[in-house]
C-alpha cells in the first residue's frame, strides 16, 4: 500500500476514559490502555457524554440451560489429589464498577469469575460477601471491591481486605496509579499482587517488589509491538503523553523500542498533566517537532484529557500536517473513533477474533451466552489472572504463605486466553501474545473488526532499578529513556 495514501487514515483515541470525566487533578487515571500505531485523515467530534456498551446478538443460539459447567476437556487440569487448605483462600479483587474507568472494570468483573470457573471446575457458590470456589478440598474465596480507579479508595479497600478479611492475594486494579498503590500494601503486609490490567513498566521495573507479579502486559510490551509495523510507514517522530507513570512509562518504552527499529525522534518528548483542558501551548510544541522533520505524532493517553487534545490538534491544524498515532481499542470506543481508519494496519493487545485456541473459544461462548457480548479488550487479563492464581495454589499443595506462592509463580508457564503466559522470574513481567491486524469495518453485530496480520510475542529488557539489576541474570538491561 502506498505509504502517503496508506496513512492519510489517521487512527485516533487510545482509550474510553475520553467518553467520561477523568478523576480530579490529584488522582492518577492511568489506564492500561495500548497506545500507538496507525492513522487517520480526519475526526469526527466525540461525545462528551459517556457510551453504553452496545449488545451483541449472539453468535450461537444460546442454550436454554442457565449456566454450564466447564467440562473436563475445557478447565485446566484437574487438581492435585493431595491438594487441601487448613483454611478458605481469600482473594480480594479490586477493579473500577463506578467509577472514570468502570468500562474497563467491566471486562474484569466479567472475566475474572469465569477464569475462577474455567480453572476450578466450579461455577461457584453465593457467600456472605463472597463467592466460594472449591478446588478439590481447597476453597477459594473471591471478594469483589469497587475503587472508583482513585488510590485513595484503592487503599481503603485494600486494607480492608488485607487487615481485615486477611486475603492471601491482591488482584487489580484498572488504573496504574492506583494499581502502584495495591503494590505497596501487598509488600508492606507480604500478600501477593497480581495487576490486571494495569500496563505502567514501573510495577515490574521501577517499583519492583517480589509480592507482585502481572498477567497484563506493560508499556513496553506494547511499544515493541507497534514499533516493529510504525518504523516501516514513517522515520521521524515526536510523542505526547500523560505526565505520570503511565505516560511516561509508555512515552519512554516507545522511544525506546521505535529507536531500536531505525526511527528517530526529533524533538524531547511533550508530556501534559493528565488533568489538561487547554492544549494550545502544546500544539506549538508538535509544530515546532513538525518543522524538524517530524512525520508522525505518537500519543498515548488515559483520561478525559484526549477529548480537548484531539480538539486542539484538529483546530489548530496539526492533523492536517501530521498524521496522528494510535493503537486499536475496546470493542465499543471503535466504532466512534475508527470509522475513518478502514483499512488500516495496527497493533492491539487482545481481540477475541485473534487470539486462536480452546481456551479463548470457552471464554468467548460463555461470554456471549451469559452477556450477550464477546470478550472484550482486557477480559484476557482478568480470566489469566484467576487461571495463574489457582495454578499456584495447586503448584503449592495449598500452601498460601508468601514465600511459598512466589516460588511456585516464579517462571510458572499456563495456558489462557492469549495462549500461553510465562511469569519470567527475574521481574515477574508476562510474556504474551498480542497481535497486529488489519481493520475491515466497525459495525459488525459481534465486533468482528479484524483481519489478523501478525501474532507476536515481545521479550522485552529487564527494567529493575539498578539496586535489584542483578535479578535480571542475563537478560538485557533496559535503559528507558527520559527515566
Amino acid at each position: 500500500m502506498n505509504r502517503k495514501r496508506f496513512f492519510t487514515l489517521l487512527i485516533l483515541l487510545l482509550t474510553f476514559a475520553l467518553l467520561i470525566a477523568a478523576c480530579s487533578g490529584a488522582q492518577e487515571t492511568a489506564t492500561a490502555v495500548p497506545t500507538t500505531a496507525p492513522v487517520v485523515e480526519t475526526v469526527a467530534e466525540p461525545t462528551a457524554e459517556p457510551m453504553e456498551e452496545p449488545t451483541a446478538e449472539p453468535m450461537e443460539e444460546p442454550t436454554a440451560e442457565p449456566v454450564e459447567e466447564p467440562t473436563e476437556e475445557a478447565a485446566v487440569e484437574e487438581p492435585m489429589a493431595e491438594l487441601s487448605c487448613d483454611e478458605p483462600v481469600k482473594v480480594g479483587f479490586i477493579t473500577d464498577q463506578t467509577g472514570s474507568l468502570a468500562i474497563y472494570g467491566a471486562h474484569m468483573l466479567r472475566s475474572f469469575p469465569l477464569g475462577m470457573e474455567y480453572a476450578t471446575g466450579d461455577p461457584g457458590t453465593a457467600g456472605n460477601g463472597y463467592t466460594s470456589y472449591m478446588l478439590g478440598d481447597c476453597e477459594i474465596q473471591v471478594y469483589i471491591k469497587d475503587d472508583q480507579s482513585n488510590p485513595e479508595n484503592t487503599a481503603t479497600v485494600g486494607r480492608e481486605l488485607v487487615e481485615v478479611i486477611g486475603v492471601d492475594f491482591l488482584v487489580g486494579t484498572v488504573s496504574s496509579g492506583a494499581t502502584a498503590t495495591l503494590q505497596e500494601l501487598a509488600r508492606d503486609n507480604e500478600v501477593i499482587h497480581i495487576a490486571a490490567p494495569a500496563a505502567a513498566n514501573d510495577l515490574t521495573g521501577a517499583t519492583f517488589n517480589e509480592y507482585s507479579f502481572r498477567t497484563s502486559r506493560n508499556n513496553y510490551q506494547d511499544a515493541v509491538n507497534i514499533c516493529q509495523y510504525l518504523t516501516s510507514q514513517y522515520d521521524k517522530f515526536v510523542q505526547i503523553a500523560p505526565d505520570y507513570s503511565f505516560g511516561q512509562g509508555s512515552a519512554a518504552a516507545f522511544r525506546d523500542a521505535c529507536t531500536l527499529y531505525g526511527g528517530e525522534f526529533v524533538a524531547d518528548d511533550i508530556f501534559a498533566p493528565a488533568d489538561t483542558t487547554d492544549f494550545t501551548a502544546y500544539m506549538d510544541s508538535v509544530f515546532a517537532a513538525i518543522d524538524n522533520g517530524a512525520e508522525a505524532l505518537i500519543v498515548t493517553w488515559a483520561g478525559g484529557g484526549f477529548v480537548p487534545l484531539l480538539q486542539a490538534a484538529t483546530d489548530l491544524g496539526v492533523t492536517d500536517e501530521i498524521p496522528i498515532a494510535s493503537a486499536f481499542v475496546d470493542n465499543v470506543v471503535m466504532p466512534a473513533f475508527f470509522a475513518n481508519a478502514i483499512g488500516s494496519t495496527s497493533g492491539i493487545l487482545y481481540h477475541y477474533t485473534l487470539a486462536d485456541n480452546e481456551i479463548n473459544d470457552w471464554l468467548t461462548e460463555q461470554s456471549m451466552d451469559r452477556f450477550s457480548v464477546p470478550p472484550d479488550l482486557f477480559d484476557a487479563d482478568a480470566m489469566n489472572a484467576a487461571i495463574l492464581i489457582v495454578e499456584a495454589i495447586k503448584a503449592t499443595g495449598g500452601d498460601t504463605s508468601a514465600d511459598a506462592l512466589i516460588a511456585a509463580m516464579e517462571g510458572m508457564e499456563f495456558e489462557g486466553p492469549k495462549g500461553t503466559i510465562y511469569i519470567r522470574p527475574e521481574d515477574h513481567v508476562a510474556i504474551q501474545d498480542m497481535y497486529v491486524a488489519t481493520l475491515l469495518n466497525v459495525d459488525d453485530p459481534e465486533f468482528r473488526y479484524f483481519e489478523p496480520v501478525a501474532t507476536n510475542r515481545p521479550d522485552v529488557p529487564c527494567l529493575l532499578p539498578e539496586a535489584l539489576q542483578e535479578r535480571c541474570g542475563d537478560l538485557p538491561i533496559g535503559s528507558l529513556s527520559g527515566q
